[in-house]
Formats: C-alpha cells, structure tokens, sequence
C-alpha cells in the first residue's frame, strides 16, 4: 500500500474514535472496540466550499452525511421556481434523511460557509445497524428528532407571531451552539436576513424591523451578522406569548 493511501485508511480509521462531536451524530457511552466499529461507517470526508451543495433535489440517495464542521441550508424549490428554506444544519447534525424514503433527495443542502462532512453510505450504516443494535436505536431517535423538529416548525409558521417566530429562532440557535461547546449569547449568523425570513415565513424587511426592535428593547445586540444575546430570558418570554394565547 502506497504511502497516501495508508495515511488516508489511517485517517478514515479514526473519524469516529477521535472527532470531538460523536457524542453530537453517534450514540454515547461506547466502548473502544464499539467506537472502531463505527469508524467503518465512514467512508471518507468531503469539503464543501461556500455557496456550493452537498446534494441536489431529485438527485439519486446513496449517503447521510454528518457535519464536522461547517453551516448549511436546506432548500425545496416550487414549480415555479421560488425557493424555500426548510432548515438550518450546524456541526455534529445529520444531513440527507430525506432521501431515505424515496431513494432520492427531496431538498437540496448548500453550504452557507466552506464546510467539512464525513460522508456514510446507507447501504454500510443498514448492515452496521443490523449488527450493532446501539447504531439502531440511535438512528431511530434522530429520525426521531426531525419529526419533533418539523412539527416545531409548523407550530412555528401556524401559531406564532413575527417577532415570537424570530424570538424562537435565536433561542433555538443559542442552545443548539452551546451544545457544541460555542458562546450561548455571541454568535455569527451564518445565514442572511433572506433566508431567516424564508424560514421564517416573513418578508426581509419584517425581519429587519424586528432585529431593529429586538435591540431598542435591549433583548440583543446587533452589528451587521454579529448577535449578541443581552436578555435570553426577556427571548423567551416573547416566546412564551403564543403559549400564553393558545
């Protein structure tokens, strides 16, 4: 074996044993014998520069993939070809469930940052969970998760307000960095105005209007995409008022 090919299968060897987010993509509390076992799912790591995707809609479903580092969109596009942002996916998140009941991607996933993804293929990740039973248990809780997710942003779009919408969004955003090791109140957002309204179902320029508000009510700060959180609680007891209405 050549050199390169031997420092890739060394490095392939210890995606999962040694990347600091398995607890985030992979089950916790393995052995070391386990965590070697899944470092056969991963078959190699790609990079995804900015503005570039992962996987289009329509295109055929081989691999989920997880985020090793790294921002990205989800994306379905109308008839008439207005697009519509579905999610935003950060390190140690799974991408490319949505193809797993029709064998092809229903969304397409854009890098909003240059980004790194360990790509695992279905047919390896369905043998291993077959064999490793914690494997299956812990894919069914993340297909779990984005059922719960999706009805989270249906409630979202029906019940809430604008400003309890985009209250919400940086709330959700400031737990889902802190448990990635990040700053809960300080964060870059990675996505533009657009996209948050798209997600959001509001126009760019109601998200605007309310970051501007958010700041005069001293709930953040705001420097172009910089945020910084001043009242986390003040956030969600915005939130709270469509609970409050319900």
């Amino acid at each position: 074996m050549t050199e390169p090919a031997l420092a890739t299968l060394t490095r392939l060897r210890t995606a999962c044993s040694q990347c600091n987010l398995r607890e985030l993509c992979l089950p916790v509390g393995l052995s070391a014998d386990e965590l070697e076992t899944l470092d056969n799912l991963v078959s190699t790591r790609r990079k995804i520069r900015r503005g570039d995707s992962l996987f289009y809609g329509g295109e055929p479903f081989s691999a989920l993939y997880a985020v090793r580092y790294g921002f990205f969109k989800s994306t379905l596009t109308s008839g008439d070809g207005r697009e519509q942002v579905t999610g935003f996916y950060m390190a140690g998140e799974l991408l490319g469930m949505d193809g797993i009941g029709g064998d092809r991607h229903t969304c397409t996933l854009t890098a909003l940052e240059d980004s790194e993804v360990c790509v695992m293929p279905f047919a390896r990740v369905e043998d291993l969970s077959r064999e490793f039973e914690p494997l299956q248990r812990h894919f069914h809780k993340v297909l779990s998760r984005e059922i719960v997710r999706d009805q989270g942003v249906m409630m979202l779009l029906g019940s809430m307000r604008a400003e309890e919408r985009l209250a919400a969004f940086l709330v959700n955003l400031s737990q889902r960095l802190t448990a990635r090791g990040f700053s809960a109140s300080e964060f870059v957002l990675r996505m533009t105005r657009d996209e948050i309204g798209s997600y959001l179902g509001m126009k760019l320029e109601t998200v605007s209007r309310l970051f501007s508000r958010f700041q005069e009510d001293q709930l953040i700060e705001v420097h172009q995409k910089h945020v910084r959180i001043l009242d986390i609680g003040g956030l969600k007891r915005v939130m709270a008022q469509a609970q409050g209405a319900a």
